[in-house]
């Protein structure tokens, strides 16, 4: 599976729990146990808004536009509106198609923290999303949204980094589990969640 079919995957696991959100989880507040930065509690609309924020950048950060081309302003202000839900699917649809039509992942990102790879630039973000979807699944108490394909690519991808993201602060502590324990599990290990809903 190749790095853009991995983001699809994430993308659209996040998006599938977000569909799942009713009018009251929207003011849950977000387990600050849960990112790797805590500050003030943030909302699940907060958190979701973000990757709002986030997916709208993506067709122009796989275009090769820098922020300054597009304007550090651009997708600034509330993205969800009076239609969280579909708002968010929308886009989701054009990350994805955008992410699809990369055929060269050697070109070049422009990202706030620095160029990177295309590649490496799908790798970060369907970790994020990846794992924010179970972290969000968690946090409403429905069952993990993570596909065994996914978590297999995300495995594959994240342990051989595991020491470097965690350095740099993008992982939290690990938590042991068993040797034998599912790959979701381990995956959930490596990233500092417990695999049980601890």
């Amino acid at each position: 599976m190749d790095a853009a079919d991995v983001f699809v995957l994430a993308d659209n696991a996040l998006n599938d729990v977000v569909q799942q959100l009713r009018e009251e989880h929207w003011t849950l507040s977000f387990p600050p146990a849960l990112t790797t930065r805590p500050a003030a509690p943030l909302s699940l609309w907060q958190v979701i808004g973000y990757h709002a924020y986030d997916d709208a950048w993506v067709p122009d950060m796989l275009a090769g536009r820098t922020m300054k081309d597009v304007g550090p302003g651009r997708y600034d202000g509330d993205l969800l509106g009076d239609s969280p839900q579909r708002a968010f699917a929308a886009l989701v649809e054009r990350a994805c198609a955008a992410a699809c039509a990369v055929d060269d992942y050697d070109r070049v990102v422009h990202c706030s923290f620095g160029d990177v790879s295309a590649r490496e630039y799908f790798w970060q973000t369907s970790y994020f999303r990846g794992i924010r979807a179970h972290d969000v699944a968690r946090v409403i108490d429905v069952d993990s949204v993570l596909s065994p394909s996914l978590v297999r690519a995300l495995w594959e991808a994240l342990s051989p980094r595991v020491a470097q993201w965690r350095a740099a602060g993008v992982l939290g502590p690990e938590v042991p589990v068993p040797a034998g324990a599912p790959l979701h599990d381990r995956l959930l290990g490596i990233t500092g969640r417990e695999p049980a809903g601890g």
